[in-house]
């Protein structure tokens, strides 16, 4: 399932690519990519949380938090992260069909950048949805509140965009109350469904739990659509994606997490919710 990229491929056609990892830079990768190919993404770039360089540990048990200190979190400005959102954004839109929708999530470091590069593109925002976490990280600093929310902006190519796909009726159990409200009260990635390493931690610093895509997959696309997801991570777009009848298309560039994500697609199918039904026959 692993295509690797190399430069001498110019272009890609889209049965070649459908359903496989693409082991490369998502910046060129993008650009190999055929026009209007896809009918939604999942963009989860780096956040550029410009952390403090101190260890920060657990208040009582004095055990060291394991916050994001990945280089791919690392820029040198606000301009460098800009131009590099920019840059992706621009490559996205062009492989986007004419009704196709792109989510992308963010905290509050990044995610007013990211909305402002997205008008300035073009792009049509049509939501804003926020997940609330049950259970956050603490601010173990205490001199703030504690971040308990993530932000996913919800677009279409441009304002001209007609058709997208809304399931609304879906929708509606996924909100608060009863109106398809833009607010999702999730737990975060954790346990089980956590890739590992090799030494039993955690391979992806932020991973994204499945519930959170099965939600942006059941309310954005119907069965047989593309999903593309260019910053895969170990795999949870692609992964919830073929669970629900539908295609993907995935680019990473870290060879430790295509691997994670090789394991993870070779694994039956095991996530329940609370109640113990499967995830993924739920709708």
């Amino acid at each position: 399932m692993v295509l690797i990229d190399r430069p001498e491929i110019a272009n890609y056609s889209l049965p070649e690519i459908t359903n496989r990892v693409i082991l490369g830079n998502a910046l060129e990768v993008l650009k190999k990519l055929p026009a209007e190919a896809v009918d939604t993404v999942f963009l989860d770039p780096p956040y550029f949380l410009q952390l403090p360089k101190k260890e920060l540990r657990r208040w009582k048990v004095n055990t060291v938090v394991a916050g994001v200190d990945d280089d791919w979190d690392k820029f040198g400005s606000f301009a460098e992260y800009d131009e590099f959102i920019y840059r992706i954004l621009t490559e996205i839109k062009r492989v986007m069909k004419p009704q196709a929708t792109i989510w992308v999530i963010a905290t509050y470091h990044s995610i007013f950048r990211i909305g402002k590069i997205m008008q300035d593109l073009g792009y049509w925002i049509l939501n804003d949805v926020i997940w609330a976490k049950t259970n956050p990280m603490p601010n173990w600093l205490g001199v703030r509140f504690t971040n308990a929310t993530e932000t996913l902006i919800w677009a279409v190519k441009d304002r001209s965009a007609k058709k997208y796909t809304f399931n609304k009726k879906v929708a509606k159990e996924f909100g608060i109350g009863k109106v398809a409200a833009n607010i999702w009260v999730l737990p975060i990635c954790n346990g089980t469904e956590r890739v590992k390493d090799g030494k039993g931690k955690k391979l992806h610093s932020t991973q994204k739990p499945v519930e959170l895509l099965r939600r942006i997959i059941l309310t954005s696309t119907r069965e047989g659509d593309v999903v593309l997801d260019p910053m895969a991570g170990v795999g949870t777009t692609g992964y919830v994606a073929q669970a629900l009848k539908r295609n993907f298309i995935m680019i990473e560039i870290n060879p430790k997490y295509v691997e994670g994500i090789k394991r993870r697609f070779q694994q039956p199918w095991q996530l329940t919710l609370p109640s113990g039904q499967n995830l993924i026959n739920q709708t």
